[in-house]
């Protein structure tokens, strides 16, 4: 039966979790690692890698190595978040088509929906290695906070890389389907989710029914911050030690990008260390050099200086939990800090132990500890995933995963923009999900032969505050029927119609860089293309090392062989190792491999001529050293 995968696609690291003999489980990559790093890069050499590979070469080649796109992904160019971040990212960054973004790797400009693509490219081949069969489907996770044009462009990066995307989960959501399993009771908790780019806080009931053994998960309340994040973290600590550096030293490290990146490595090492220990040494050599030669870089620093440096932003994800839960509706959830029963933690950064102190503070308990928090959503997602794969085939779920009824709600307020420049409501923040409204407006004045539909998400009140997912013109109407329409993913449709004609118009919102149809369909030929391209590189890289390994071997059997071995033999195998080393190095893998097979078959004659001359006549007479067996056997008559 087919595999639905679950991803989480994080602006850190990303995971892949599925129900494999009836367990869920994470998937390991080709490295052997759980989680794969959100990295994208173009070496040197001019090859294309991605996660571990990626990241290790970063600090020698900050500006082809792509991180945090995740940040980027569906985001307009003008977006102040977008310039914030292009001030700090060491690759370029410059406004795409349709006032998108894009991002220099080599000389190839790419939308962060093709960067993202290239690691779920990555994820699905892993998971097809380490499952032994095709993967098409996929549930994807994203940020809770997400606007619509974000999910849409997850959604595109995900068809881009060869996957039908099932179903767009949100990412505390996906946390608390993990969390919730075989929870048999009603519980009110709190996904509080701070990752590598974007903090997410929901707010989820959990339903049982005793009798029918059902499960519902319905979440009353959402919020975040799409722009707050780990990588924030770090930011702050790289910016002390320019700081620090430019006391100590007078030099501005700024200024060097290559310096930059070993800062921006030591600096997420050393808020790694300060969760367990209250103070780490920061020691970089050779960071720089001046008129006296090179230069060093020392500093210890404490935990209560990361403390003080991110204090801001530790009470920023406080100040939104809060209100997510206690708010009224939309806003939040309505509820009291108390009626909380569980406080999950969600995502690398939640290991601070400050933050872990603040959110205990907030909420009178301690949050859970019991699950593992760069996993929790793919498993999550694997969940979900596996639910949806039951049902397409009309069979039960496997292992302990029940169909659990899933109730998820749009983050954001949904309007269309009216008279005055005003933002007028029609689906509020905190709506469950798929849901449709309709309503009816009039045309402003008199003889009106044509209307702009301005379709705006957003929680101003006006209508320039709000961020435009679409416009289109509808003509010749004087009432227009509205219908706003959100799928399960959250993604929206509108449509406006003309009361008394009937004519209609409808326009599916794309994501902020307008990818159409056509362009998703050529950058998926273009992924299939580069796997393929990948895969030749792939096995002609495997053909020169086993030709390099059987050179070495040829070299050394000629060596230990010695005066065994006739010159005849020795010859043939010298020319086939000549013969192999003029082609390995080359671009032709059918030579290598014959020219390694031709090799290999000479060394064989080295084998069969040592066993020989081991096991010839020479040996057997030479007199009684083994025994009966091997020694002279008696004649017929005499004593044995």
């Amino acid at each position: 039966m087919a595999k639905i995968i679950g991803i989480d696609l994080g602006t850190t690291n990303s995971a892949v979790a599925v129900m494999k003999n009836g367990e869920l489980q994470i998937l390991e990559n080709a490295e052997g690692n759980r989680t794969t790093p959100s990295i994208v890069a173009l070496s040197k050499g001019g090859e294309r890698l991605v996660g571990l590979l990626a990241k290790r070469q970063s600090v020698t080649n900050p500006k082809n190595t792509i991180f945090s796109v995740k940040r980027l992904i569906g985001r307009k160019w003008s977006d102040p978040e977008v310039q914030r971040d292009k001030a700090w990212l060491p690759y370029e960054v410059q406004e795409g088509p349709g006032g998108g973004v894009q991002v220099k790797m080599g000389d190839k400009w790419y939308s962060p929906e093709e960067i993202s693509a290239m690691v779920l490219a990555k994820l699905k081949a892993d998971a097809e290695a380490r499952l032994g069969e095709k993967v098409d489907e996929a549930v994807i996770t994203v940020p809770a906070y997400f606007d619509d044009s974000q999910r849409q462009a997850t959604k595109n990066a995900g068809e881009i890389a060869g996957l039908k995307v099932e179903r767009i989960i949100n990412e505390p959501t996906a946390a608390a389907f993990a969390y919730g399993v075989n929870k048999e009771s009603n519980q009110k908790i709190v996904v509080y989710d701070f990752g590598g780019g974007t903090f997410d806080v929901s707010v989820l009931e959990i339903g049982f029914d005793p009798e029918t053994k059902e499960q519902t998960i319905e979440v009353r309340a959402t919020g975040g911050d799409t722009h707050l994040g780990g990588d924030d973290f770090d930011k702050k600590i790289q910016e002390f030690l320019v700081e620090e550096y430019k006391k100590q030293e007078g030099i501005d490290l700024a200024k060097d990008p290559l310096a930059v990146q070993r800062l921006k490595e030591a600096a997420e090492r050393a808020k790694h260390e300060l969760s367990s220990a209250t103070e780490t040494e920061i020691n970089i050599p050779y960071i720089t050099s001046d008129a006296n030669g090179p230069k060093h870089f020392q500093i210890k620093m404490t935990r209560a200086k990361l403390e003080s440096l991110v204090q801001d932003y530790l009470d920023r994800s406080v100040k939104l939990t809060e209100e997510a839960v206690t708010a009224p509706a939309p806003k939040g959830a309505g509820f009291k800090l108390g009626d909380i029963n569980e406080v999950l933690l969600v995502g690398g950064q939640t290991r601070m132990p400050a933050m872990q102190e603040a959110v205990k503070k907030l909420f009178g308990k301690e949050p859970h500890k019991g699950i593992n928090p760069d996993e929790v959503v793919a498993l999550g997602a694997g969940i979900q995933g596996e639910i949806l794969a039951a049902k397409k085939e009309g069979r039960k779920t496997e292992g302990e995963v029940k169909d659990i009824l899933l109730l998820d709600v749009t983050p954001l307020t949904l309007a269309i923009e009216t008279l005055g420049g005003v933002a007028t409501p029609m689906i509020p923040k905190n709506t469950t999900v798929p849901t449709a409204k309709t309503q009816t407006f009039s045309t402003a004045a008199d003889n009106q032969t044509s209307v702009e539909v301005l379709v705006l998400q957003g929680e101003r009140p006006m209508a320039a505050d709000n961020k435009v997912l679409a416009r289109f013109m509808l003509d010749g109407i004087p009432q227009v029927e509205v219908t706003f329409d959100i799928d399960a993913n959250g993604i929206l449709n509108v449509s406006a119609k003309d009361k008394a004609t009937g004519k209609s118009q409808s326009v599916k919102i794309e994501a902020s860089t307008n990818l159409s149809k056509d362009e998703i369909e050529r950058l998926k030929k273009e992924a299939a293309e580069h796997a393929a391209e990948d895969e030749r590189k792939k096995e002609l890289i495997d053909a020169r090392n086993q030709a390099e390994s059987l050179a070495y071997l040829a070299e050394k059997s000629l060596r230990e062989a010695g005066d065994k071995v006739s010159e005849e033999i020795k010859t043939g195998v010298t020319e086939k190792l000549e013969a192999l080393k003029k082609v390995k190095d080359g671009e032709d893998k059918a030579a290598i491999e014959t020219a390694t097979a031709a090799l290999s078959q000479e060394i064989q004659k080295i084998g069969q001529a040592e066993y020989n001359k081991g096991n010839g006549p020479e040996e057997n007479n030479a007199g009684g050293q083994g025994g009966a067996e091997s020694g002279p056997q008696p004649e017929p008559g005499q004593p044995q």
